[in-house]
């Protein structure tokens, strides 16, 4: 994954763990593709600090991960539940109506709760 996609989906993740401030600079500079002269002025903060909250920042969410792992977690899930989904398609084609409808139920189960 692209590095910068991946601090993306980390700050999604774990930005809440991160200071009010340290979660929009976070933003600004990944989500909105600000730079740290748009984010130093927004922020009221000299660039040197927006880079350093940048730089600590990335390293902190990438600890997160690395103790926590849920965005791994949660990337497996989904290939999981994909995986699924694909074996019930293929396992419905085969099948008798009464088991067709059980494995739609089963399916949407999975679609909706999982």
């Amino acid at each position: 994954m692209d590095e910068r996609i991946e601090v993306s989906v980390l700050i999604d993740f774990y930005g809440n763990l991160l200071t009010d401030k340290q979660n929009k600079i976070m933003n600004l500079y990944y989500n909105e593709d600000f730079s740290l002269k748009e984010i130093s002025e927004i922020t009221n903060t000299t660039r040197q600090a927006v880079y350093d909250i940048i730089k600590r920042c990335h390293k902190l969410l990438v600890q997160y991960e690395s103790k926590l792992q849920i965005m791994n977690k949660d990337l497996e899930l989904k290939k999981a539940k994909k995986q699924l989904i694909d074996r019930l398609n293929k396992l419905k084609s085969r099948q008798s109506d009464e088991l067709y409808d059980n494995i739609e139920e089963i399916k949407q189960y999975v679609i909706d709760n999982i």
